[in-house]
């Protein structure tokens, strides 16, 4: 279980690496803009070749069912944030990190079954997790520090997404451990039309609004280069 929780941690935490690293570089908003575009590009390679493929031994009518539970998770947590801190003109970068939150923690807790049922983890695929985060933690990263939060608050925020991650690898593990029919195909299912939703709402648009079209370049490129290490 201690395995799994700490695999939650390192894979997930570059979005606080990242997140606290736009305190001490200054990154211009067409280039916020680009790395916005890189991390949605690999984002929906890895719903089409990772989280889909996991999720392959689902009926299409359950696929699309869980599928559609994740963007219902994701809409009720973009408009809590919303309502919370949309008067701090902090709404959109929010609905990203929510966004982090609905991707991770399944993720995370498949990782937890799959170390618990010793299905064998792809380095490439980890690695992947942790670098495709720093784009998608700069990006809402900048405009809350542009907003005023201090570094205090916005690691505090990032901690939490990270924290909860590997508690969810950690309850992952112990589901596994608790019953044999525990497997991920619904956790990725979830997490896939999640993030699906979220790229549409709020990362996609973030990315054009402050790239304009070298945003629509880097995701492209984000897609191709996360494919190819598919």
């Amino acid at each position: 279980m201690f395995e799994a929780f700490a695999l939650g941690l390192v894979a997930q935490s570059s979005l606080l690496l990242a997140g606290l690293a736009v305190y001490w570089v200054r990154i211009p908003a067409r280039v916020v803009g680009a790395l916005a575009g890189f991390g949605a590009g690999a984002m929906l390679a890895a719903i089409s070749f990772d989280l889909i493929a996991e999720a392959e031994g689902l009926d299409g009518w359950e696929l699309a069912l869980w599928m559609l539970v994740g963007v219902l998770i994701f809409i009720a947590g973009d408009r809590l944030v919303e309502r919370r801190f949309g008067d701090e003109g902090a709404g959109k970068p929010m609905g990203i990190i929510v966004g982090s939150v609905v991707d991770g923690v399944p993720e995370s807790m498949i990782f937890g079954i799959q170390i618990a049922t010793a299905f064998p983890l792809s380095p490439s695929f980890l690695a992947a997790v942790f670098v495709s985060n720093v784009p998608q933690a700069v990006a809402p990263s900048v405009e809350l520090a542009g907003a005023g939060w201090s570094k205090g608050r916005l690691g505090r925020t990032w901690g939490m997404v990270v924290l909860a991650c590997g508690v969810a690898a950690a309850l992952g593990y112990l589901m596994a451990e608790a019953t044999s029919d525990a497997n991920g195909t619904r956790l990725a299912a979830l997490a896939a039309g999640g993030l699906l939703a979220m790229l549409a709402n709020s990362l996609i648009p973030f990315a054009y609004e402050r790239g304009g079209e070298v945003a629509g370049v880097a995701t492209v490129i984000g897609f191709c280069l996360s494919a190819v290490g598919a």
